[in-house]
């Protein structure tokens, strides 16, 4: 037998639905990262189906590892939710009515103006040596069960009832009842350079991190997130430990870093026209549109953004952009010259401070041996002239237009900070 590890959790996943990939368990990712912030160690995430004899197996498992078990799904009123009477074989005890449940019960109902049937009064059906946890937000009560030592407590897999009464009530009791150290962390955002590189040039920094810190590269297509996390007994030492650290990487990489904590390209980009008072518009060939959905993504864009050209036709970028004919049977419409004439000709039309363009070759099919499927042309006009970038990309279509349209949000970036 392993020896428990106080302080440490494990996520058990019930449902049917999760094993198929009818659902996605966003619950547990959620989870994970609240236990982090609240120095809970989180060793395993299980997903078992609706299944008693799999829960009784996974929650023994766990028990033998973990001082805490927090368990999702399974609570409703219908016969497929066993996560109840699972938990009653497992404990060896009946289920009783728990008069404070159902008042909960009856309070949600008469707020909705809704009468309670004989199927939700069944939700404050419990096991016996449960305490309840309340719930908010839905009939479904959480349970609180204490063993050896150990917690588990049961929770409903609606992420919507789950959050609040794990945040809200689940943690600040484990807090209360239970010793736990604290962690901090803080996520650095940088776009324009890839993971092995940003690897090399923060290597001896990272070699010398104390031994406390941890530092976890996140990469996804054109965006590498560097989460920086600490543990350590006492939050204020931990918390000026971790703003130094941040303080030297930043000085290290200062080009690439647009943000923190998830922040994205378009709200920085904002941020920056909103300060400077500037406009914005884009015209858009291979991204379709994409630049000028993430940009009207962010509430209040409306203040810098005026509108975009989504110029796919060769004919489009003539008529609506003032594209030379002659230039795009010279050169191609994937071209330096095409993408200077777009962002040039929208800048006049738009009257804007900033107009971007983008075309390109996005795939699967398209490319030449001059021009592989991935060539992207991005040109950004402003009161200095126009400048034009090739992109090399990749093969992939999808990845191919969110990555152009990060490019292109990372030079609109780059000419506000240096204006």
């Amino acid at each position: 037998m392993t020896q428990r590890q106080q302080g440490a959790a494990e996520i058990i996943s019930i449902g049917d639905e999760l094993l198929i990939g009818q659902v996605i368990n966003s619950n547990a990712s959620w989870m994970g990262e609240q236990l982090f912030l609240h120095g809970i160690a989180l060793q395993r995430i299980t997903t078992i189906g609706d299944d008693a004899g799999h829960l009784h197996d996974a929650i023994s498992d766990a028990l033998q590892r973990v001082q805490f078990v927090f368990l999702t799904g399974g609570l409703g009123p219908t016969s497929d939710d066993i996560t109840k009477p699972a938990l009653c074989d497992f404990f060896g005890v009946p289920m009783v009515f728990n008069q404070e449940a159902y008042e909960q019960v009856e309070a949600l109902f008469a707020r909705r103006g809704m009468v309670v049937t004989e199927r939700n009064r069944q939700q404050a059906m419990l096991p016996a040596n449960c305490l309840p946890v309340p719930n908010h937000n839905g009939t479904a009560p959480g349970m609180w069960f204490e063993l050896d030592g150990a917690v588990i407590v049961a929770m409903p897999g609606v992420p919507f009832e789950m959050k609040p009464m794990f945040s809200e009530q689940v943690i600040p009791l484990i807090k209360q009842k239970f010793s736990t150290t604290h962690y901090l962390f803080k996520t650095v955002m940088t776009h324009g350079v890839g993971e092995s590189m940003l690897a090399d040039r923060i290597k001896e920094w990272e070699n010398t991190l104390p031994k406390h810190f941890k530092l976890a590269y996140l990469p996804q297509p054109g965006i590498v997130r560097l989460r920086l996390g600490g543990q350590h007994d006492e939050e204020d030492v931990l918390r000026i430990e971790l703003s130094e650290q941040i303080e030297k990487l930043c000085n290290l990489i200062p080009e690439y870093i647009y943000g923190f904590d998830n922040q994205t390209l378009e709200e920085v980009i904002g941020q920056l026209l909103k300060k400077s008072g500037r406009t914005l518009a884009t015209a858009e060939s291979c991204t379709g549109g994409y630049i000028a959905h993430l940009i009207t993504s962010i509430a209040g864009s409306s203040a810098y953004f005026k509108g975009s050209v989504v110029a796919y036709a060769n004919e489009v970028k003539v008529n609506q952009l003032g594209v030379s004919a002659t230039s795009i049977e010279k050169h191609g419409a994937v071209s330096e010259a095409v993408a200077i004439e777009m962002a040039l000709g929208l800048r006049e039309r738009m009257q804007v401070s900033l107009a971007l363009s983008t075309t390109g070759i996005a795939g699967p099919d398209g490319g030449t041996p001059d021009k592989p499927v991935g060539t992207v042309w991005i040109a950004l006009a402003t009161s200095k002239g126009c400048e034009a970038v090739r992109f090399q990309l990749g093969e992939h279509r999808d990845r191919n237009i969110r990555r152009a349209a990060l490019a292109a949000l990372g030079m609109i970036r780059k000419a506000l900070v240096t204006a």
